[in-house]
């Protein structure tokens, strides 16, 4: 284990498979044949010692990118803190489903956990992802206090692509060039943004650019507006690359990683970024030789060094989602 190991890698080091410039459509394809037993395989033996409230529709137009799950302690004096996570699946895949035992490994600690789907591409773009995270957090502030959620002090969260809309939307709160930018007018108050957790997320999207990584270039031009045409992709990318809006207001984040994710070398940029602004910042970063550290193994409850990140995880909500911690402004 090296949790405080944050040495750069050789060139093309963060990629951790065979694969390189994968297209979109083959990562649909390969996403599609995983992702039914992948929900099953993340769900085995599920804990029943929490409430779990299903498919609650957000928005009101009864689709299913428009449903999120209230997971919640069975017993709990006082508001606790709200942990909102966003599923990966680069953007084009993935599902709440297939996080429940995740979100329900944090909810035993004493939050209540709000598991968020959201629109994807190619059908749609970013700024249709922020603005379900941000329909999801109006929803949150309206009504989580039924389910014994204090809208006061929020944690936002996810992994891969689920972890850069988390940082993008946490970033949007702070900034308003960043808002202007996609005309969304946050409906999380900055003092209600506790915190932000990164499980090997897309946060620095300079890496995509490098020669011989993972991901194709498709996979911004999917995101932006008309393909990224008429614009430079790099000039583009930098709104959709949560690194360039850190900021000394940023809120704290807690980063997970490992020497195997091919997100590895993004995070400690970013994580050196937030460190340049002084934004305090937590780190579990497992050197290659820990062999459970694939690319969001986290979401797999059964590794000893999930249930790590887990405890320091809960243990930084528990910090900075305190109600005797002010939220920086």
């Amino acid at each position: 284990m090296g949790d405080q190991k944050e040495s750069s890698v050789a060139s093309g080091g963060a990629a951790r498979s065979i694969l390189r410039r994968v297209p979109v459509w083959v990562w649909r394809s390969l996403m599609a044949r995983l992702g039914p037993s992948e929900r099953v395989r993340l769900n085995l033996d599920p804990i029943t010692t929490v409430d779990y409230v299903s498919d609650v529709d957000f928005v009101g137009d009864g689709i299913r990118e428009h449903r999120l799950d209230v997971i919640s302690p069975k017993e709990s004096h006082g508001p606790l803190p709200v942990y909102v996570y966003f599923h990966g699946g680069g953007w084009t895949s993935g599902d709440k489903s297939a996080l429940t035992k995740y979100c329900a490994s944090q909810a035993m600690a004493g939050m209540v956990v709000v598991n968020v789907n959201y629109r994807m591409a190619t059908s749609f773009r970013m700024s249709h992802m922020l603005e379900d995270a941000d329909a999801a957090l109006a929803w949150v502030t309206a009504n989580i206090g039924q389910y014994g959620g204090d809208p006061t002090r929020v944690v936002l969260g996810g992994d891969s692509a689920g972890g850069q809309i988390a940082a993008l939307y946490s970033s949007l709160v702070v900034d308003h060039r960043l808002s202007g930018h996609y005309s969304l007018e946050p409906s999380l108050d900055r003092s209600s943004l506790r915190g932000l957790v990164q499980h090997c997320s897309a946060v620095d999207f300079s890496v995509i650019f490098e020669r011989g990584f993972i991901l194709s270039l498709g996979f911004i031009r999917m995101l932006l507006p008309h393909g990224g045409r008429g614009s430079a992709l790099k000039s583009a990318a930098r709104y959709l690359s949560p690194i360039e809006w850190v900021g000394a207001d940023h809120p704290p984040v807690f980063v997970t990683t490992s020497e195997r994710d091919y997100f590895y070398r993004a995070n400690l940029n970013y994580v050196a970024r937030l460190r340049k602004h002084a934004v305090p910042v937590d780190t579990v970063i497992f050197e290659r030789a820990s062999r459970n550290t694939e690319h969001t193994w986290q979401q797999d409850a059964r590794f000893p060094e999930s249930q790590e990140v887990y405890r320091r995880l809960q243990d930084f909500v528990a910090r900075v989602a305190s109600p005797a911690t002010v939220a920086a402004r």
